[in-house]
């Protein structure tokens, strides 16, 4: 049976972010808020809840997963980035974009796209995953909460609850979250592409 934290989405309270930083670092997958949509989250270097969240997912190799960052003080450790690449990304976090990188030795093969060797990278505009990030002083790894035959993320708190109390560990409640995912942009080749047009504006990374 998970837990269920409700979380005041301003003003995070400091002893439940605590609790939840706790349960990640224990090993346990949440489902927390974003600027975006809800997530599914655990620690970047447990293969077991990652694991978990493939089967909740139901998500083969070819899945790029996302390092959810507080900011991009860690971009150097986790992806490859030029000085074009870092003003774009500077630019544009945080904020409701996922920017797909070139992974360095840092990031465990587990979380790569098997193929192209690249990673997620995301900053999003959220005092709840701010907080828990600040908390937990390192990334989170990541992946949208959609419902394996669903096309949009899930958004009402106690219905995820209903779903998965028996797969999570911690269900952040934030209050309702967006439908709308991410924008994702690939910044791994020469050009920018976006691969999904989400709540994030796509016109600057399209070429004109």
């Amino acid at each position: 049976m998970s837990q269920f934290f409700q979380i005041h989405p301003d003003n995070p309270q400091a002893r439940l972010v605590r609790q939840a930083a706790d349960i990640v670092r224990g090993g346990g997958v949440i489902v927390y808020p974003t600027d975006s949509a809800y997530a599914l989250g655990c620690h970047i270097g447990d293969k077991a809840a990652l694991d978990r969240i493939r089967r909740i997912r139901k998500l083969d190799d070819r899945h790029n997963f996302t390092l959810v960052c507080r900011d991009l003080s860690e971009i150097a450790t986790y992806a490859r980035v030029d000085n074009a690449v870092y003003r774009l990304l500077k630019q544009h976090t945080p904020g409701p974009y996922t920017f797909i990188l070139r992974a360095t030795t840092e990031v465990p093969r587990r979380l790569m796209q098997a193929k192209r060797k690249t990673i997620g990278l995301r900053v999003p505009d959220n005092a709840i995953t701010q907080t828990l990030l600040g908390d937990l002083g390192e990334p989170l790894m990541s992946v949208s909460l959609i419902m394996p035959g669903d096309e949009l993320p899930l958004i009402d708190p106690y219905e995820i609850r209903e779903i998965l109390e028996h797969e999570v560990d911690l269900v952040l409640d934030g209050g309702y979250c967006g439908m709308e995912a991410t924008t994702v942009v690939d910044l791994a080749d020469e050009k920018p592409m976006v691969l999904r047009a989400g709540k994030g504006d796509p016109a600057p990374f399209e070429a004109p």
